[in-house]
């Protein structure tokens, strides 16, 4: 059974979240450096709310029994990634300045939908199994609706790009640790299960979709890659549709990044995104404030 922290444990975590809004109201009455100002504020309330989670944690450690899961077979604390937050999720989240070109931060990215990833998939095209046809639609679906890594278990945020035609997409979540490597398994197994079917969507028009591994970088705990492309019309012309998603997992967080669009491949801009948002994603869950401005682009 869980215990909650002692009563001491919960008057040094007020006065650190106190010490911290503190701060944030005395840098706000300054004329100047207010954006400098709003970071450190951000990045303290964090620290803030981080030591408050080890404070508890130790509490309950020094009640913990030897061999308990809380400590290895040896009786030392085990390593373990911090547990994402509400704030964590959105400070890991890419800014402009985390991409090349001339990408440009959009608010509505939430509500983005491409009508072309809507459609059922034809199961005639599968002659091994029908459940290929089923992961077929999961991935279909997941790109529209922007959750191919199923629901997370807790804080997400989500941000999002455009660059002429193109769009890229981020979010970063945390997961079920089972759940999540599931999901990436299951992303693995696309380019197989999912190399080309055919999507026919309300109005009887179909889409061909192929589907191949992408190039992931070596980054995070553990990562999948896809390629897709879906032909079929928009506005009565042909058109195609070109997406790169990556997946990158650390801890039981992860980041999912999606690029393309009309204008064809960003494959490039979505390597970027990858890495950028991965070392940002690490320097949260390590306690740490990303860079305003990265040293490693080119």
């Amino acid at each position: 059974m869980s215990r909650r922290p002692s009563h001491p444990v919960r008057l040094m975590a007020s006065a650190l979240a106190a010490g911290a809004l503190l701060t944030t109201a005395a840098c706000s009455d300054d004329g100047g450096g207010s954006g400098a100002a709003s970071d450190t504020a951000a990045a303290q309330a964090r620290a803030a709310e981080k030591d408050a989670e080890k404070d508890a944690g130790r509490d309950a450690a020094k009640k913990q029994p030897t061999g308990s899961p809380a400590t290895s077979p040896t009786g030392s604390p085990t390593a373990s990634p911090s547990a994402l937050t509400e704030s964590d999720a959105k400070a890991a989240l890419l800014t402009e300045a985390d991409l090349e070109g001339d990408w440009n931060q959009v608010q509505d990215a939430d509500k983005w939908r491409d009508r072309l990833l809507v459609g059922e998939v034809d199961v005639s095209d599968f002659l091994t199994a029908k459940t290929d046809a089923a992961d077929c639609q999961r991935l279909l679906d997941g790109l529209y609706r922007d959750n191919l890594l199923g629901e997370p278990s807790g804080p997400s945020a989500l941000t999002g790009f455009e660059q002429g035609d193109s769009r890229l997409l981020e979010q970063v979540a945390a997961y079920d640790r089972a759940g999540l490597d599931d999901s990436l398994t299951w992303m693995d197994s696309l380019p197989q299960k999912c190399d080309q079917f055919t999507a026919t969507d309300e109005a009887g028009e179909k889409r061909t979709v192929q589907v191949t591994e992408a190039s992931v970088p070596e980054v995070g705990d553990a990562r999948e890659g896809l390629h897709v492309t879906v032909r079929g019309t928009a506005a009565d012309n042909p058109a195609t549709l070109t997406l790169d998603l990556v997946a990158v997992r650390v801890g039981t967080s992860a980041l999912t990044v999606t690029g393309g669009g009309l204008d064809g491949d960003e494959a490039a801009s979505v390597e970027q995104a990858v890495r950028q948002g991965t070392e940002r994603l690490k320097t949260i869950l390590d306690g740490g404030t990303p860079s305003p401005r990265p040293t490693n682009l080119d």
